[in-house]
């Protein structure tokens, strides 16, 4: 909303502080800043609010509203004086007003930085938590304009508001003066604010998913009169799935005479429906849409899912219509699923929704899907169905302009009646919000993840979000550190959810491997050793073998303590005639359930060829066997016998898929056992999840086996299980986060470096920042305790020969110029020059080879001690935040992609395994008898260089290369820094949805 002429000239309309919020039961609503065209919606705001709510805002009764009144509150400078308002529909529901104050409470304006704040919700509105996202707003506005503490008088019966201000998490100070409250709030976030703020938002967004995918009514918008088309097939879907609200058809093409349609009631709009909406279905033309919608929103409506197309799929044109929708949508406090969306299915027994084009509802299940693709959402449920794997909850998104994965996440960290979820993803929107709510859904159950569009560089049409400039290897690594796991395929995907699913997380990476057939035995071992297991044996059974000796076999490998999981390998069994017999899976099911029955809390898969009904009959064995409770860990008689157990069995080093051995980290050897790994008295068939309702669950309740996955292939199940031990292992080291040594704060000094990059910038003809000097960076590298070895310029070889007399020889000679800067492999490098004679000759070849001194800008440094030569980065992207990197120095590290990263701030646990994650790892740690290098001085180096650029966002890149790390100690001998003014963060700040 522009301001008109008569607004206060001090400061121009800030239409940055609009945002759209979700508020406490899901709807939504738009906070703005108070203008003078609000003077309307102003005094009939007030005049809804209660006789009682108006008493405590004035303390006083205040009927109605004088004009003076009315102008004081609608016009302000935006800097001394400044109102917001929350909106649904364009009217008032609730405002905040904040007036700076000098020290004795008079008005003020700058630099007093003190106000005094007041807040009036409307009675129909309260417990909608409308004031707490008004003071998380109203706060960062006032920080903004230099504001520091708020001041507020509160009545003492008020206590709701006296609430809002004690649970923001803000420092404040109370005290009763006069016959009121008053209260003084620091506005500086603190760590209690932020985790209050991103509490309040997971609830929100929780809720406002739970309301789309658990209504009580729904309406289809665009129901066909006659068989087929898209609305009346959603209709259709409806009601086979059983579901248990009430259903309404809508078409505003019906006769007036029709009353029902397939049994439901039929009408031409919303407004002939006397009872309350709660989700519709738009599947009417794009150009109808608008319509629908403000039908929708007229009536009530809480959720929107739109399958119609034509929006921003279809160029500039379908984007600002779809822009225009989310908009509109949002105005009435809706959340939209779509456009261009399949649709979604809730399989719980009390709502059975099945709102899609899915011609079948998939069984019930423990598995929550998410996509962005309608057609990759088609086969993942076709996948799933063949398998015999149920689901909890499916939403395929379309466009994504609304409700998007970071929503799925926030709704399946809570659901009690998910245990994985399984994203399809095409754009990750704010990866900083995904990584954060990733980490903290996969502490709890695992987050399964495959991202399409990878090496595009640009988002899916339709997919209007921030694009990270950043690799995918680096968004890979990034998920892994989050603890999610990455696949590259809708069928590694599934294979991994139904093992993560159905069977607990094993204790480590031993494999027993089991079957009828030794060359599918050898091959299963292959591919373990081939994806860093450490599989035993093969134990042939013989193709003689009876159902009855699998059992006894795998009853036997789940008793050993000396493996971790167990994958049975079959092949059809030859009958008492010779021939085989590839029909009877059933039976073969039966046994192997009966054995995991007995046996120990350890994961099962099954490698099957050609044995007809057996993933059929795994998973009917598992459906019919009695319920599980949903418990938050598996228990343990101890958690010191937990944490021998792990000490006991956590392997001394981990391999990549090449199968290359890395010394695993401190953490991982010593770790303790992570909630929901399993060990040797955990509860049988507890999945790898708990959820925080689950802690009420009964832990005698005796729980079921899980169900057993099933695969065609040997590599396609130890793939599954790889990810599952990973990821087990990645839940011992969360359970015991890193942290960020003392030692650091004694040997930084953060002021002086804000100082030197403030002078910096300062200087900074170019307002996107500026490169430093050698020699600046190295000063302001030095307030981090980061020593960069000096460089002596050498313009001729005079000058060469007087910078080696100063550093002392040996000495290295190297060119700077930007064309042959660290490749040594053209020649620009002459190391271990002993002494004059021998700098002259090499200057001399230097200039010959390369050129003139001019153009190669040659230095003189002294030698470092020999060792590893490294690279580290840190570099800034503005949509995924600060990330570190590591990677040995040369061109075979840069060739294969052989770097590894971390976001920042990184912990003492994260350099460690920074450093042991690349494939050439072993090179630092003794390979082929070299001497291992100090690894420790490596991990402090990133750690201060994380900290560097967490404390100090204005450094935007910093390369040091090349890092020499010796045996004792390291040496930095090149560095550049980048300083620029930060980019704007989109994780902090006061919630609000995406407003693309």
């Amino acid at each position: 909303m522009e301001p008109t002429p008569e607004q206060s000239p001090h400061h121009a309309y800030p239409d940055h502080w609009e945002a759209d919020v979700v508020l406490r039961d899901g709807g939504t609503a738009r906070i703005r800043p108070i203008t003078t065209d609000d003077a309307e919606r102003l005094v009939s705001f007030y005049e809804q609010v209660s006789d009682e709510s108006k008493y405590y805002r004035f303390f006083a009764p205040y009927p109605r509203l004088s004009d003076r009144d009315v102008h004081r509150f609608t016009h302000h400078d935006y800097v001394d004086r400044v109102g917001l308002a929350v909106t649904i529909g364009g009217e008032f529901i609730g405002t905040v007003r904040y007036d700076r104050i000098d020290d004795r409470g008079r008005p003020a304006s700058a630099p007093a930085d003190e106000a005094e704040v007041a807040f009036l919700v409307q009675d129909a509105h309260q417990g909608r938590g409308v004031a707490s996202a008004l003071l998380e707003h109203i706060a960062a506005v006032a920080r903004e304009r230099g504001i520091r503490r708020f001041a507020a008088e509160v009545l003492p019966a008020n206590n709701k508001m006296i609430k809002v201000f004690r649970d923001g998490g803000y420092t404040q100070r109370r005290s009763f003066e006069d016959g009121s409250v008053h209260l003084t709030l620091d506005l500086e976030p603190t760590e209690k604010s932020l985790a209050v703020q991103r509490g309040r938002e997971q609830r929100a967004e929780a809720r406002s998913v739970q309301r789309l995918l658990a209504p009580g009514s729904v309406a289809v918008i665009g129901t066909g009169r006659t068989p087929g088309g898209v609305g009346r097939t959603v209709l259709r879907n409806l009601l086979a799935a059983g579901y248990t609200g009430r259903t309404y058809a809508v078409n505003r093409a019906f006769d007036e005479g029709l009353a029902t349609l397939d049994g439901v009631p039929a009408h031409r709009s919303l407004g002939e429906i006397d009872e309350q909406v709660d989700l519709a279905v738009i599947a009417v033309p794009a150009h109808r849409v608008p319509e629908a919608v403000a039908d929708c929103g007229e009536h009530g409506v809480q959720g929107l899912v739109v399958l119609s197309a034509g929006y921003a799929e279809r160029g500039a044109e379908g984007r600002e219509l779809q822009r225009e929708l989310v908009r509109q949508a949002r105005s009435y406090g809706m959340r939209i699923i779509g456009p261009n969306a399949f649709g979604i299915i809730n399989t719980a027994e009390t709502v059975r929704l099945n709102a899609s084009l899915a011609p079948e509802s998939p069984a019930r299940g423990r598995i929550g899907l998410f996509t962005q693709s309608g057609a990759i959402g088609i086969a993942l449920l076709s996948s799933l169905h063949r398998r015999g794997a149920g689901l909890s909850s499916f939403i395929s998104a379309g466009n994504r302009a609304d409700v998007s994965g970071n929503d799925f996440l926030q709704y399946s960290f809570e659901d009690p009646d998910t245990d994985v979820a399984l994203l399809y993803l095409e754009s990750l929107g704010n990866p900083r919000k995904f990584t954060r709510l990733a980490r903290r859904t996969a502490a709890v159950k695992p987050v399964v993840v495959v991202k399409g569009a990878r090496h595009s560089g640009t988002n899916p049409p339709g997919h209007a979000v921030p694009v990270s400039r950043i690799p995918d290897t680096t968004v890979s690594a990034l998920m892994r550190q989050a603890g999610v796991i990455r696949v590259d395929t809708v069928t590694e995907m599934v294979d991994a959810g139904l093992l993560l699913a159905g069977q607990p997380l094993p204790a480590g990476p031993r494999v027993a491997i089991l079957g009828n057939s030794e060359s599918l035995g050898l091959l299963t071992y292959d591919a373990c050793l081939a994806e860093g297991l450490r599989p035993r044996p093969p134990i042939d059974l013989t193709t003689a073998a009876s159902p009855q000796d699998f059992r006894d076999a795998l009853a036997e490998a789940l008793a050993d303590g000396t493996c971790d999981a167990v994958i049975v390998t079959a092949i059809p069994w030859v009958g008492e005639n010779g021939e085989a017999e590839t029909g009877d899976g059933q039976v073969l099911a039966e046994a192997l359930t009966k054995a995991v029955a007995g046996g120990s809390a350890k994961p099962v898969a099954v490698v099957h060829v050609e044995i007809g009904g057996l993933a059929e009959a795994l998973a009917a064995a598992s459906s019919t066997a009695s319920p599980r409770p949903r418990t938050a860990a598996p228990r343990t008689v101890s958690p010191e016998a937990g944490a021998d157990r792990a000490a006991a069995t956590a392997p001394e080093a981990t391999k990549d898929r090449a199968g290359t051995t890395a010394p695993a980290t401190p953490a991982a050897r010593t770790g303790p056992t992570a909630p929901g790994t399993a060990t040797a008295t955990a509860a049988l068939g507890t999945p790898a999840s708990g959820t925080p309702a689950d802690a009420t669950a009964d832990p005698e309740t005796p729980p079921r086996p899980g169900r057993i996955p099933a695969y065609p292939a040997a590599e396609r199940a130890v793939r599954a299980l790889a990810e599952a031990v990973k990821y087990a292992q990645w839940r011992r080291q969360a359970a015991v986060p890193g942290k960020i040594p003392e030692f650091l704060d004694d040997t930084i000094d953060e002021a002086g470096a804000a100082a030197l990059i403030e002078a910096q910038l300062a200087t900074a003809p170019d307002p996107r920042g500026r490169p430093l000097t050698h020699d600046e960076a190295r000063e302001l590298l030095g307030r981090y305790g980061i020593d960069v070895r000096p460089t002596l310029p050498a313009p001729d070889p005079e000058a060469a020969v007087a910078a080696a007399a100063r550093l002392g020889y040996p000495v290295a000679l190297k060119t700077t110029a930007p064309h042959l800067r660290h490749r040594a492999d053209l020649g620009g490098v002459r190391l271990d020059v002993a002494d004059e004679e021998a700098l002259r000759r090499a200057y001399g070849e230097l200039t010959d080879l390369l050129g003139k001194p001019a153009e190669l800008l040659p230095v003189v440094q002294a030698m470092a001690p020999r060792g590893v030569d490294t690279v580290v980065r840190a570099s800034i992207d503005a949509a995924a935040g600060a990330i570190l990197s590591f990677g040995l120095a040369g061109a075979p590290s840069e060739l294969l992609g052989d770097t590894a990263h971390r976001l920042v701030p990184a912990t003492d646990r994260d350099a460690a395994e920074l450093i042991r994650s690349i494939r050439a790892a072993p090179v630092l740690f003794g390979w082929r008898g070299s001497a291992p290098v100090d690894t420790a001085a490596l991990e402090e180096l990133l750690l201060r260089l994380s900290r560097l650029v967490d404390d100090h966002p204005e450094v935007v890149s910093v390369a040091l290369e090349p890092v020499v790390v010796a045996p004792q100690g390291l040496t930095v001998l090149g560095a550049s820094v980048r300083l620029a003014p930060p980019p704007a963060r989109s994780d902090v700040g006061p919630r609000r949805l995406p407003n693309y």
